[in-house]
């Protein structure tokens, strides 16, 4: 224990690190278009073994896109298993093999709200949901953002991106938002807050965009 009663190490010890237990039996469930399904047989502590069923996904990437007047691009699209119509960042899968992560995440802000962007920074990595998913999503915050002209955006909107609204909001009322349950969508929660406490340090704190996941 320290001088002020509270166990060593402290803050420097709160770091997620890679660990992987014995996989005695590892069972393929379902495997759909994007997800697939597994179940593993894990050796646990004194000699137990435990099934953890889980979603093997490949990965996303999300944008927070701030403008100079420190509004938040937002889209509203509809998501069938919640059955709602959610705002969120733009976003996609990392379904490109091989590509920078904020290449990806260039090309989303470009389909999705028709932006680009000249600065970019990493804004937060998630793990979206680790006791069922080993879903990783990065967000990146990007600035200096510059309308395409419509000519040079070809890209088609499909099933739920068609009529989806792109709309700006203060970042200090998209905080508020999160914080009233009015936003839930993981990513945007997550980039939202991320953003507004950068925001105090002036961003100086964020990591590059190419900065490696840990």
């Amino acid at each position: 224990m320290s001088s002020t009663g509270e166990p060593e190490g402290g803050a420097a010890m709160i770091r997620d690190t890679p660990e992987a237990w014995e996989v005695v039996e590892s069972r393929d469930r379902f495997k759909g278009h994007v997800i697939q399904v597994v179940t593993d047989t894990v050796k646990m502590p004194r000699d137990e073994v435990a099934d953890r069923d889980y979603v093997v996904h490949p990965g996303a990437v999300a944008v927070l896109a701030l403008d100079d007047r420190e509004r938040v691009l937002m889209i509203r699209q509809y998501r069938h298993p919640t059955r709602r119509l959610m705002w969120e960042l733009p976003a996609g899968l990392r379904d490109v093999e091989g590509e920078p992560l904020v290449t990806g995440a260039a090309r989303e802000l470009a389909e999705e709200a028709g932006y680009r962007a000249d600065t970019w920074h990493t804004l937060v990595d998630l793990r979206s949901s680790p006791g069922m998913s080993d879903e990783r999503i990065r967000v990146f915050l990007a600035r200096g953002l510059t309308k395409i002209p419509d000519e040079e955006n070809a890209f088609v909107h499909r099933h739920e991106e068609i009529d989806m609204p792109v709309v700006w909001i203060p970042l200090a009322d998209a905080v508020e938002k999160a914080l009233m349950g009015m936003i839930h969508n993981s990513p945007a929660v997550a980039g939202i807050l991320a953003a507004y406490a950068a925001s105090v340090e002036g961003f100086a704190l964020l990591r590059p965009a190419d900065a490696p996941e840990a």
